[in-house]
């Protein structure tokens, strides 16, 4: 099959590698000619322009756009001259669902069918394959399945769910039709929410371990930090590196996220090339919204988003606020900038 990929960043272009290893002919459009002439050279057919781009393309055309969100509709009005009734836009991207349901409107209008695919795997993708979580109409989805199915990891050697062969479909490849147009994206949405909690709570347990040895540290006693009462209580050196991958060995907890932060400590546990500044691109906050609006509580999920705004020094008014409260009605002074200790 053919398909049309704009956007061939870490992610897009690994899905254009894994689609022509499958047999599928790709023609390829990025800002970065650079990033097309890679892939030229790996047999993909590459374009100079839009127009270019879209002459390449067989109708109806298949467009799959891997672009960051706040590009898509830039991207969508680029492409439309260009169209035909009957050809496919795809959003790869982590667009917000209220934006596809726009979007999918405006384009049946003019006869063109709009897929929101949200996909998971990312550097890893070209090796291990995508999770793909679609919406959009049946036809058009069941279309692009050829697509799909070369994208998505494959039932691989996970063990199949007991009673999952009396089920059927495709979620065991990988990948999944979810509902109409902007479902893929609100799935998706809420996966990345999870992500949030479950990344949150492997840091905050791990830095509990890492401070197990704080009844070691020795200090002169103040009054503005409460004192450690049982210091033989925290008396541990523990190796990080190693709990991880011990976790990884028939724990409950196991996950691919473990596997990851295993790798990462085994690389360096200082993490000394991490200044913690975690970005949020949006997915997060969107999943919160939804939640207010269903009326669904989900305090982890709003502590770990809140947890990545303070990360990146967004707190600091608040925390300046508070020591200026404190020395108000106490004449409590700040201590100096690090960990205060027993």
């Amino acid at each position: 099959m053919q398909m049309g990929m704009i956007g061939l960043g870490r992610m897009g272009a690994n899905m254009v590698r894994r689609l022509l290893k499958g047999g599928h002919e790709c023609v390829v459009f990025d800002v970065s000619p650079k990033a097309v002439e890679e892939l030229v050279r790996e047999k993909a057919v590459g374009a100079r322009d839009f127009g270019d781009f879209v002459r390449q393309l067989k109708t109806p055309r298949s467009i799959w756009m891997m672009v960051p969100a706040g590009v898509v509709d830039q991207t969508i009005a680029q492409l439309l001259p260009h169209l035909e009734p009957g050809d496919t836009l795809i959003d790869g991207g982590n667009s917000y669902y209220v934006d596809d349901l726009r979007r999918a409107k405006e384009l049946a209008a003019k006869k063109i069918h709009y897929v929101d695919v949200g996909t998971s795997g990312g550097v890893w993708g070209l090796e291990r394959g995508y999770c793909m979580m679609i919406g959009g109409e049946a036809e058009a989805v069941q279309h692009l399945d050829p697509i799909f199915r070369q994208l998505a990891p494959g039932t691989g050697d996970i063990p199949r769910t007991p009673g999952r062969e009396k089920i059927g479909g495709t979620a065991e490849m990988g990948y999944l039709h979810c509902g109409p147009n902007g479902a893929g994206h609100f799935v998706k949405m809420v996966h990345n929410g999870i992500e949030y909690g479950l990344m949150a709570a492997y840091a905050e347990g791990l830095g509990v371990l890492r401070d197990a040895n704080i009844g070691k540290q020795k200090s002169a006693m103040n009054a503005e930090t409460t004192p450690l009462r049982d210091p033989e209580r925290y008396q541990y050196e523990l190796n990080l590196r190693d709990i991880a991958e011990v976790w990884r060995r028939g724990s409950v907890i196991a996950s691919w996220l473990l596997d990851l932060t295993a790798a990462s400590l085994v690389e360096d546990q200082a993490l000394s090339k991490f200044a913690g500044r975690v970005s949020d691109s949006g997915e997060g906050r969107w999943t919160i919204d939804a939640a207010i609006d269903e009326g669904v509580p989900v305090p982890v999920l709003s502590a770990a988003l809140y947890q990545r705004f303070s990360s990146r020094g967004e707190a600091d008014y608040q925390d300046k606020l508070l020591s200026a409260m404190r020395f108000q009605f106490g004449g409590h002074v700040e201590l100096p900038a690090g960990k205060p200790t027993n």
